[in-house]
């Protein structure tokens, strides 16, 4: 699983050819989905690490992968943590900045974990916040969450921001969400990780 191998990439320093086998692989995959009219309107979500981000290289190696592969930068997403805004902020602005001006899109995972300060947020050229499923796993016993929920959805309202709920797994938290305002998902309510054949399959309109 993801919890027990990416530490260990981080630390060895695998993350980085991992992660660029990723982004190269993701591109591919938008090019292969843009054939299809099932899936031509299709984006893909892609984690970034902080090491990987971090790289002098890094706007390169993305606009590379795109170049390459002939995918459709508005097409591609990618996803950055809070722990990336702890230093050097600036920095990751003009990275995020220089990316968007070729149509490529930021998300900030696990919103609500880290330590992002509301004045970054707000500069930052995001196009959707990320709600942790840590919050909407007990979305049902745990009025604190709910609250936090709730003001997330209001937050990135007021900022023009879309966002996506983590680990929706039954009915009552997706029907809280979508009676907060959330319009995204993502959780085992609606499918388990699938590869893309598979995916592509259950799309086809039955014979």
């Amino acid at each position: 699983m993801p919890a027990e191998f990416i530490g260990l990439a981080e630390q060895t320093g695998l993350i980085l050819p991992i992660g660029q086998w990723v982004l190269e692989a993701a591109c591919a995959q938008l090019v292969a989905w843009s054939r299809s009219a099932l899936t031509r309107r299709f984006f893909l979500s892609v984690n970034v690490s902080v090491r990987q981000f971090r790289q002098p290289d890094f706007v390169e190696q993305v606009l590379g992968a795109l170049q390459a592969s002939g995918a459709n930068p508005e097409q591609l997403k990618l996803e950055l943590t809070e722990s990336l805004l702890l230093t050097d902020v600036e920095d990751v602005i003009s990275r995020m900045e220089h990316l968007r001006r070729y149509g490529v899109g930021f998300s900030l995972d696990d919103f609500g974990t880290g330590y992002s300060s509301l004045s970054y947020l707000k500069r930052l050229p995001l196009d959707q916040l990320k709600i942790d499923k840590s919050f909407v796993r007990d979305l049902q016993s745990d009025p604190n969450d709910a609250a936090i929920v709730r003001t997330i959805l209001a937050l990135a309202q007021s900022l023009d921001l879309a966002v996506v709920a983590e680990g929706v797994e039954s009915a009552f938290q997706l029907e809280f969400l979508q009676r907060h305002g959330c319009q995204a998902f993502q959780g085992y309510l609606f499918g388990r990780p699938m590869a893309p054949e598979l995916l592509e399959r259950a799309l086809r309109p039955l014979p």
